[in-house]
């Protein structure tokens, strides 16, 4: 198989890009990515001269270019994204070009080039919910830019797979963690900052919850739907593994031997969820798949991991702002 995967220098798919070639040497991949924010060639440095392994740096926007890339490979996913929420609400632009405008792009092609397209999208579609979860039926209810660009993006897809009977399908996970995670993010944002014995920031009174997945687990969920999901479906991903942000931060703090004095609460970002959660049954159910990671093995095997990363003595400051949004 050829797979054309979007936004592989990112986080999640850089982690899938190695999954994928060390577990199954018949694929090959084509990675093309913009190197926007959270891009970096050094998660992929140990693949980067693979004989099955090809990058090109370009945008999803650009339709001359993603028509040959999707005219050479047998399926599409779609990891390409603007999805830090701050910077969305200070700027939500970049979020509408690569989020909707790209997805465009892409469906836009797949009407020449008939191919499977997996469109890799977010629990925060549905908003913040007190009680249950949510299941693949729920109602969209954004409340920052970046998940309305997100929800409008499954909207269109949608949209294509009944207008123009495309083979489309959308997944949804909850919060990921683990290897190759870009500093800005909560868990290893901690991680370096207790490492250098700085003050780690904690949104409002550090009361949200999250779903937390270890990122090898979403991939191989992504993995089964590519193989065998069911054309003009969604599938929600999740663990079962809801813990508040003031936990997290304080777990990571007693497996690094820090002290509770690092933390410092600083004010809420607007229109910050209090609980986001999804009902998995669906593709456990129908695609057989299950999580195998246990948070507290895939914490510290983030721990581990991050500190091992040159960026662990060289903090970016702006990057590891208490408040980015206000930027």
């Amino acid at each position: 198989m050829k797979l054309l995967v979007t936004g592989g220098l990112g986080f999640i798919g850089s982690n899938f890009i190695q999954n994928i070639l060390k577990s199954n040497s018949s694929i090959s991949i084509t990675n093309v990515d913009a190197e926007f924010l959270g891009s970096n060639h050094d998660n992929l440095s140990d693949i980067q001269n693979s004989s099955n392994y090809t990058y090109v740096k370009g945008n999803i926007t650009n339709k001359k270019l993603m028509e040959k890339l999707i005219e050479d490979s047998d399926a599409v996913i779609n990891f390409a994204a603007e999805s830090f929420v701050d910077r969305s609400i200070s700027d939500a632009n970049p979020f509408l070009v690569s989020n909707i405008r790209g997805t465009y792009t892409i469906l836009e092609t797949l009407r020449i080039h008939k191919k499977r397209f997996i469109q890799i999208s977010t629990d925060e579609v549905f908003g913040s919910l007190e009680t249950d979860s949510a299941t693949e039926d729920n109602r969209f209810s954004p409340s920052n830019p970046y998940a309305a660009t997100k929800a409008s993006a499954e909207m269109l897809v949608n949209s294509y797979v009944k207008t123009y009977d495309l083979d489309c399908i959308i997944t949804r996970c909850t919060n990921n963690y683990g290897p190759r995670q870009f500093y800005e993010k909560l868990i290893p944002k901690t991680i370096l900052l207790a490492h250098n014995d700085k003050k780690i920031p904690i949104y409002g009174n550090g009361k949200n919850i999250r779903d937390w997945m270890y990122v090898d687990d979403h991939c191989s969920a992504i993995n089964q739907v590519l193989l065998d999901g069911k054309s003009g479906e969604s599938y929600n991903i999740s663990s079962k593994n809801e813990i508040n942000n003031i936990d997290i931060v304080k777990k990571i703090l007693e497996i690094m031997n820090k002290s509770d004095d690092l933390i410092e609460f600083v004010d809420d970002r607007p229109g910050h969820d209090l609980r986001y959660s999804l009902d998995s049954s669906k593709i456990r159910h129908f695609l057989k798949w299950n999580d195998k990671i246990t948070f507290d093995d895939g914490i510290r095997m983030t721990i581990d991991s991050i500190l091992k990363q040159s960026r662990a003595k060289n903090l970016d400051n702006n990057a590891l702002n208490s408040t980015p949004w206000k930027n």
